[in-house]
């Protein structure tokens, strides 16, 4: 289970470390691909690999079905450690995400979120005047 926050920074070379915390919960490998309102997910092989086991029963030619499908998976890379324990965040999910410098990494239970610091922040900022209402929401999907 990925809990908490951590701060980070992206290095000259666009490479980043998981935080320890969350090393701990992954054995299978990594995937990361473009998420929600503007973050990266960070998801296991094994779930990313549940996802496409769903995907495989679903009609090939339902052409509503197929952006998602591209946009999911075209963005989609196996992360790959170095010997330091550090990836390279490439160009296009660093754009998509608006990623400079300052990282922070949450954990979001079944996976990863990684967000641009500034955007976290100002995410923070915009729903703290209503955070039970927010948390209230989860009643609708009966937690």
């Amino acid at each position: 289970m990925f809990l908490g926050e951590f701060k980070h920074s992206v290095d000259n070379k666009n490479r980043l470390r998981i935080p320890p915390k969350f090393k701990k919960d992954l054995d299978c490998g990594l995937v990361l691909t473009k998420g929600n309102d503007g973050c990266l997910f960070i998801v296991t092989k094994k779930q990313f690999d549940n996802v496409l086991e769903k995907i495989n029963s679903l009609p090939m030619f339902d052409s509503k079905l197929q952006m998602p499908l591209r946009l999911l998976f075209s963005s989609a890379m196996e992360i790959e450690e170095d010997n330091q324990g550090r990836f390279l965040l490439p160009a296009n999910l660093k754009n998509f995400a608006n990623i400079e410098k300052d990282v922070v990494f949450i954990g979001v239970g079944t996976r990863i979120e990684l967000w641009a610091n500034e955007k976290w922040q100002d995410y923070q900022s915009n729903t703290k005047n209503n955070f039970e209402e927010i948390l209230s929401q989860l009643g609708e999907y009966g937690i």
